[in-house]
């Protein structure tokens, strides 16, 4: 598996499945959540909705993952998972791993080849971007699916600065 970064935005990447850092709700939100139904286009929110209304009625549970269509997206598949908010007493690093791999895992089922990551809880939800720099390239290395090409998009160059440090170890 080749693992590389980009600095850029999510929303603009050609790859088999783009991973969303949504909210439970799966409805959109802010952020990466929101710029994807944004581009994305209604189609994404008809699935979600649709969701919603079958399985996931209490909405998407934290470190689960879940697919929809891309819609106007450069991709053929959205997988959207929630990530943990960040607690300095608690830890739920175990919820930030299943994301990863709960959204690999799914990425393998449907046959993707490439996925497009975001940095999963490290915005609004507080996760310390070294921290989560370090468990999500550890836990892409770790989780043995037939995905060939993952992308860390990131936004900024400081989310660019702490991945490149730890995929450079």
């Amino acid at each position: 598996m080749d693992i590389t970064l980009v600095q850029g935005d999510i929303t603009l990447q050609a790859a088999d499945a783009i991973v969303n850092a949504a909210n439970s709700s799966l409805m959109g939100g802010g952020g990466v959540d929101g710029a994807i139904h944004r581009r994305g286009g209604p189609e994404i929110l008809r699935e979600c909705r649709a969701l919603r209304a079958s399985h996931y009625g209490k909405g998407l549970p934290t470190g689960q993952a879940v697919a929809t269509t891309a819609g106007d997206l450069a991709a053929r598949w959205v997988i959207h998972t929630v990530g943990p908010v960040h607690s300095r007493t608690e830890d739920r690093s175990a919820l930030l791993v299943s994301c990863y791999r709960e959204s690999l895992r799914l990425a393998d089922e449907l046959g993707a080849a490439s996925v497009a990551f975001p940095a999963i809880s490290t915005g609004i939800f507080g996760w310390p971007l070294d921290d989560g720099a370090r468990i999500a390239i550890a836990t892409v290395r770790d989780t043995p699916v037939s995905v060939r090409d993952v992308r860390f998009v990131l936004f900024e160059a400081k989310a660019y600065a702490a991945f490149e440090a730890e995929l450079s170890r």
